[in-house]
Parts: C-alpha cells; sequence; structure tokens
C-alpha cells in the first residue's frame, strides 16, 4: 500500500497523578515507531544516568526564561524553582515530516499547547476508576508518605477538574484496554482528512474526471 503524505499530529495525554498517563504513553512509544517523545527543557540538574538531548534538555533558569521569552517553547510552567517546558523547534520540524509525538503533561501545558498548535493537538484525559483506586494505588507505590499522599489527592481533584476541556477521555481501570482506546484514538486522529495532506494529489492520479477537495 502506498503511504499518503500527511502531516503529524501531537497527542497530549494527561491525568492524575496515579491515573496511569506515564504508563499508557510508554506504552504506546513501545508499540508505534512512528510516536515519539518530546524532549523537555527543564532547569534542574540531571541525574546519574540522564543525558542531554536524551532525557532533558537541561539549561540554566536564564536561558529557560529567554526561551519562554522569544516564544522557542509550545508550553511552559515553573514548578517549586525550577522550569519545564516543550522546544517549539522540534515539535514543529516533526508535524511536518509526518511525525506524531506523544506529550504527558498537566491540564495548563495541554491549554498552551493547543493554543499555540490549535490544528495538531488531540487530546486524551485519563480518569481513575474511583477516587478510593487513586489513593489505592498511590498508597501501593509505597514511596511517599501520608503527607505527600494527601498532597497528590488534592492535586489529583484539581486535575480531574478539567476533563471536559480534553477531546477524549478514558477511565483507567484495566490497563491492556486503556491502552488500546488510546492507540485507538491515535489512529482516528492519522487518518483525519485535513491531515492527509497527500490524498488530493492520489486522487487527482486515479482519473481526470474525478474531482474533489
Amino acid at each position: 500500500m502506498t503511504a499518503i503524505a500527511r502531516r503529524g499530529v501531537c497527542l497530549v495525554i494527561s491525568a492524575p497523578s496515579g491515573a496511569g498517563k506515564s504508563t499508557i504513553a510508554n506504552a504506546l512509544r513501545a508499540s508505534e515507531p512512528r510516536l515519539s517523545h518530546s524532549v523537555s527543557v527543564t532547569t534542574r540538574q540531571s541525574r546519574p544516568g540522564e543525558h542531554e538531548g536524551v532525557h532533558y534538555h537541561f539549561r540554566s533558569m536564564e536561558t529557560f526564561r529567554e526561551m519562554a521569552r522569544k516564544g522557542e517553547l509550545l508550553e511552559w510552567a515553573e514548578v517549586f524553582g525550577r522550569g519545564y517546558g516543550t522546544p517549539r523547534a522540534p515539535v514543529e520540524a516533526a508535524l511536518a515530516g509526518g511525525r506524531d509525538m506523544v506529550f504527558d503533561i498537566d491540564w495548563q501545558g495541554h491549554r498552551q499547547l493547543r493554543a499555540a498548535l490549535p490544528e495538531d493537538v488531540v487530546s486524551l484525559f485519563v480518569l481513575p476508576p474511583s477516587l478510593a483506586e487513586l489513593e489505592r494505588r498511590l498508597h501501593s507505590r509505597a514511596s511517599d508518605d501520608p503527607a505527600e499522599i494527601e498532597r497528590r489527592m488534592a492535586a489529583a481533584r484539581d486535575e480531574i477538574s478539567h476533563w471536559a476541556e480534553f477531546d477524549h477521555v478514558i477511565v483507567n481501570d484495566e490497563l491492556d484496554r486503556a491502552v488500546n482506546a488510546a492507540r485507538s484514538i491515535l489512529i482516528a486522529a492519522r487518518l483525519e482528512t485535513v491531515r492527509q495532506t497527500g490524498l488530493a494529489q492520489m486522487v487527482a492520479s486515479f482519473a481526470p474526471h474525478v474531482v474533489g477537495g
């Protein structure tokens, strides 16, 4: 089958901590060779095993703020004294080249990314089956103390309040089913008529009397 030229898509996955957005995003990346992860800019120091340009682009706060001022970041935020953001140039290059990007970011990042690339963003919000189940998952990690879990639960309630801003919502009550649902959303986005930039040329080659577009 002849591949049709198309513009890439930005798949944004958001969820409260513990609902599974990173797990779903990682599963999609592992099974979808055309799906790339956006390498973020951060002002924090690199950790052992992290490499520049692979895990993050490590920059000073001064450089980070200058990038934001110049519009070189599609979305950005300063959290607890550290800056995090998405570089504009590699994302726009990927989209123009027909490559897809996945982002696991919060609702604020989703708003900024959609404002910057309104025609290219398809968004998915992942809900837990219940708040009780979400709290159980956070406890099962055994890595946070009770005060931190309570902070995460408060943040989760705020995050969930923005669910209606997203194009799609799934309930992650069974991981394989949630991953399959997310993959279906990605495939549908790829097949949108306006995104398949090579369709007009393909149809034009069928016969001179076939019109459209």
